[in-house]
């Protein structure tokens, strides 16, 4: 059914920038709130970003805010997540996730901010950021 593939993963030395694709294929794009999620050794899964299903609105996580930007082209089906200033700390398996559009208005990333919210998920990429 839904199939997400996320790419551009790698290693980087601090302060340098990775770029993070994410292709869906499905269902209707633009249905979908789709968000970036990593998950480092010993930790658990959060958020990063995510973007609503017209590309409209973003939210950020606190470590993220400043140098990350999510966006998304609606017409190829993709999302991005452009990593900037990165850090030794923003190593992990990085992921693609996917769901429903079923909640909007100002406050709509409230509803969306656990892994559990999520419908689809990508296999992940691995980003390695050393120091």
């Amino acid at each position: 059914q839904v199939q997400l593939v996320e790419s551009g993963g790698g290693l980087v030395q601090a302060g340098g920038s990775l770029g993070l694709s994410c292709a869906l294929s499905g269902r209707t794009f633009s249905n979908y709130h789709m968000a970036w999620f990593r998950q480092a050794p010993g930790k658990e899964r959060e958020l990063v970003a995510v973007v609503s299903g017209g590309g409209g609105s973003t939210n950020y996580a606190d470590s993220a805010q400043g140098r990350f930007t999510i966006f998304r082209d609606n017409a190829r089906n993709t999302i991005y997540l452009q990593m900037n200033s990165l850090k030794p700390e923003d190593t992990a398996v990085y992921y693609c996730a996917a769901a429903r559009a079923a909640r909007s208005g100002t406050m709509w990333h409230a509803y969306y901010r656990l892994s559990r919210d999520y419908d689809f998920w990508g296999q992940g990429t691995q980003v390695t950021v050393s120091s």
